[in-house]
């Protein structure tokens, strides 16, 4: 049976778990601390149960995302019909000296483990330290645009 939009079943579908396995880069959602909003393309590591997101510790971001904010993030495919992963959740912050485990992992997805392991090496030189911003579920959605649309476009299929 098929999961709703916004449960975290929908983390098991063959949709999410390709898109969390590809080598696209999550974009993330935040307000700014004077209340616009901001997206911005971002590495992320899934580890099963959080996004884990690894900017230096001086990015701009650090300054809008704390412990407690509530932030989204999308992962898309390029080609059609598109594929899209929606998450909502609270980040969890830790500032870390030197480099997040997780970021390293993320790096061999991206880029291959060679060449992954070798802009690790590149990147610890860049920045003494690094956030690690988990980001836990609390809704999923899935758009497929074969058998999930977005609701404007699904109810007006619905009703043609």
């Amino acid at each position: 049976m098929s999961s709703t939009q916004g449960d975290l079943a929908l983390l098991n579908d063959p949709v999410a778990r390709q898109l969390l396995q590809s080598s696209k880069v999550a974009h993330l959602a935040y307000n700014w601390n004077d209340g616009t909003p901001r997206v911005v393309p971002i590495w992320f590591y899934w580890d099963g149960t959080a996004f884990v997101l690894a900017p230096p510790a001086k990015a701009p971001k650090v300054h809008a995302i704390t412990n407690g904010t509530h932030v989204a993030l999308s992962i898309d495919s390029d080609a059609w019909p598109y594929k899209v992963l929606l998450v909502r959740g609270i980040a969890e912050v830790t500032l870390v000296d030197g480099m997040v485990p997780e970021y390293a992992l993320a790096a061999e997805r991206y880029f291959g483990e060679e060449a992954g392991k070798a802009w690790v090496v590149t990147a610890q030189q860049l920045s003494a330290q690094m956030l690690r911003i988990a980001i836990k579920p609390e809704w999923v959605g899935i758009l497929d645009f074969e058998q999930r649309f977005p609701e404007a476009l699904a109810a007006g299929m619905a009703s043609a």
